[in-house]
């Protein structure tokens, strides 16, 4: 294998989790899945990925935080944001 195509299994192997969560553009899911389609060692790899995942979807996909746990992170998230823009005011 090329340092080339080496370099390119890196960085789909890298992005495997946002095409997975449909969290990249429909340009770049196009190039992972041909990557996938033509690399056996990736398959292989996003083969075994996708395993887990579904694993941990058909476990836990169902299950939803508690109303109290979702209000104390949006509260916490809040004082970070907070937080971090009032350290980057010039003063």
């Amino acid at each position: 294998m090329s340092d080339h195509e080496d370099n390119d299994c890196r960085e789909v192997l890298t992005e495997v989790y946002l095409y997975l969560d449909l969290e990249c553009s429909e340009d770049r899911r196009y190039v992972i899945k041909q990557h996938l389609d033509e690399c056996s060692p990736c398959l292989r790899e996003f083969g075994i990925e996708q395993e887990v995942k579904a694993l941990v979807n058909r476990c836990c996909g169902q299950e939803q935080a508690p109303n109290e746990l979702k209000e104390r992170l949006r509260a916490k998230l809040s004082e970070l944001v907070v937080d971090h823009e009032t350290a980057r005011e010039p003063g």
